[in-house]
């Protein structure tokens, strides 16, 4: 048995465990991609898989073969990108909260505008709406 740590000229194995954390893409992105440009690696773009990416182009997805097995690794979450971190999330972006309260801020107001104008227009409709009572006074005279 070998006991001396030095291990000579033969390197260490790397670890090759993928990376624990999802990826920052998105599954739901890249099964739309996969299923409607599948055939052209246009899933593989997105994911940083350029060189395979290109393959599929030149080979349009392997004549079908390559393209229906990376629909179905896609759909079932499964598919890594470029670092091997697999796509988990369906939601293409997590939307941020200051986001979001900023855009119902703005909702808001362009609700309360919306009711001033249909409160203005409103109005002008009852002033156009009444009669006019034109007395012989008022027209205006021709010489």
């Amino acid at each position: 048995m070998d006991t001396d740590p030095d291990y000579g000229n033969i390197p260490p194995m790397r670890d090759l465990t993928a990376p624990s954390d999802p990826s920052d893409k998105s599954r739901g992105v890249a099964t739309a991609l996969a299923a409607l440009l599948g055939p052209f690696g246009a899933h593989r773009f997105y994911v940083g898989k350029n060189g395979s990416g290109a393959l599929m182009v030149a080979t349009l997805g392997g004549l079908g073969v390559w393209w229906l097995y990376d629909l179905i690794v896609v759909a079932a979450g499964d598919f890594r990108d470029a670092d091997g971190r697999r796509l988990s999330r369906w939601d293409p972006e997590a939307a941020d909260v200051q986001g979001t309260e900023a855009l119902a801020q703005d909702v808001d107001a362009l609700r309360s505008e919306v009711a001033e104008l249909a409160e203005r227009l409103d109005f002008a409709e009852r002033l156009l709406a009444q009669p006019r009572d034109a007395s012989p006074s008022d027209l205006p005279r021709r010489f």
